[in-house]
């Protein structure tokens, strides 16, 4: 009878411990089962051409991590360098879009480079050799990190050296295009520890944030101009929108003792200001004006929580992100939504250094 009583108990306790498993993080759980192929390709369905970008990888390695779930990475990997890095990251860098062309090949679709990507995936492969101990994650990282170095930061005069949101296409002979969104601080912090020119990245992205911002909104694209500065008064006008809304989710996500966090914090604020007034996040923001338009995506909301300093305005948006959680037709609303609900679930945390410290003890907690 004891032995069939302690065989019961371990069967039990094998079961808890697959459920728990499982349900580690029901909304990635939910995202890999929408939007994750078998074979480890990340689809945005809102395309026809039911594309996959470098984006989409990265942030779903990222996702895979911070869950740990090594299987889900493992195949996230293979499928990225095969598909979108001719078989190896060390030697390429990923192609940022791929898809379905003439309705009958599958292929890259365009062979440019996104950096942002580049940078999620170099610190996610370093970051998963750390904390999963496997030496090829970090040697591929390192590689990779290297390779943006040499093909996607250019010294720019007045500035230094900065992060082109791609390899061809943003540098002019006296212009150069910028994305605010496509170095998150904390990333920017942490890959400061492999020298130049990573070490004057941080500070230029600083003041990358800072300067573009000038009514405490963030545009979605810049440029900047030699001997001009930066453009924030061109022919159109600049609009924060769609890209700009991670700004404020990276730099919520800041670790508090981070030094550039309060300096952020402070410049961004309006943006708190108008979502707190509204009940929502604004959809569109004119530069220049500070003036608002629309509403934005339920993704938006998700990405203020780390951001809002306010609890009221927070519950506010934890309760929108609650009762509009997005579905399967809804890629990047879905993405900024596991970013932001996850770490205000306490799911993952950056340090200080800008490492990842998830939570890998926590049992089913409720997504939504």
């Amino acid at each position: 009878m004891n032995a069939f009583r302690g065989y019961m108990m371990a069967a039990l306790m094998l079961a808890a411990a697959n459920v728990s498993a499982a349900c580690n993080w029901p909304a990635w759980a939910q995202f890999r089962q929408s939007y994750v192929s078998e074979g480890g390709r990340v689809i945005d369905p809102s395309d026809a051409r039911k594309i996959t970008t470098s984006e989409g990888q990265s942030y779903a390695l990222f996702f895979a991590l911070a869950a740990n779930d090594r299987t889900t990475f493992d195949r996230l990997l293979t499928w990225t360098q095969n598909n979108l890095a001719q078989g190896d990251l060390r030697h390429h860098l990923p192609a940022w879009l791929w898809g379905q062309k003439d309705g009958e090949s599958w292929t890259v679709l365009d062979t440019n480079s996104a950096s942002d990507a580049d940078l999620w995936i170099a610190w996610t492969l370093l970051e998963a050799g750390r904390l999963w101990k496997a030496q090829n994650y970090t040697d591929i990282g390192k590689a990779l990190l290297q390779r943006i170095a040499k093909e996607e930061v250019a010294k720019v005069p007045g500035l230094g050296s900065m992060l082109l949101p791609g390899k061809v296409g943003f540098a002019e002979e006296s212009a150069w295009r910028f994305n605010p969104s496509y170095l998150p601080p904390q990333l920017a912090t942490y890959f400061s520890r492999f020298g130049a020119p990573w070490s004057t990245l941080r500070e230029t992205n600083l003041r990358l944030l800072l300067e573009t911002a000038p009514k405490g909104f963030s545009p979605d694209w810049v440029q900047y101009q030699k001997d001009k500065g930066w453009q924030l008064k061109p022919e159109k006008p600049l609009v924060g929108s769609y890209d700009a809304i991670r700004v404020y989710l990276w730099v919520g996500m800041m670790h508090d003792k981070d030094p550039q966090k309060a300096r952020l914090l402070t410049r961004f604020k309006p943006m708190a200001t108008q979502t707190a007034k509204r009940g929502m996040p604004p959809e569109k923001v004119d530069i220049a004006s500070g003036n608002v338009t629309g509403d934005g995506p339920v993704g938006f909301s998700a990405s203020l929580l780390p951001f809002l300093q306010d609890r009221d305005a927070q519950a506010a948006q934890r309760q929108r992100v609650a009762d509009n959680f997005p579905g399967n037709d809804a890629y990047y609303s879905y993405v900024l939504t596991l970013f932001g609900q996850g770490w205000d679930q306490h799911r993952f945390r950056f340090t200080a250094k800008g490492e990842l410290l998830p939570d890998w003890g926590q049992e089913c907690a409720s997504s939504h």
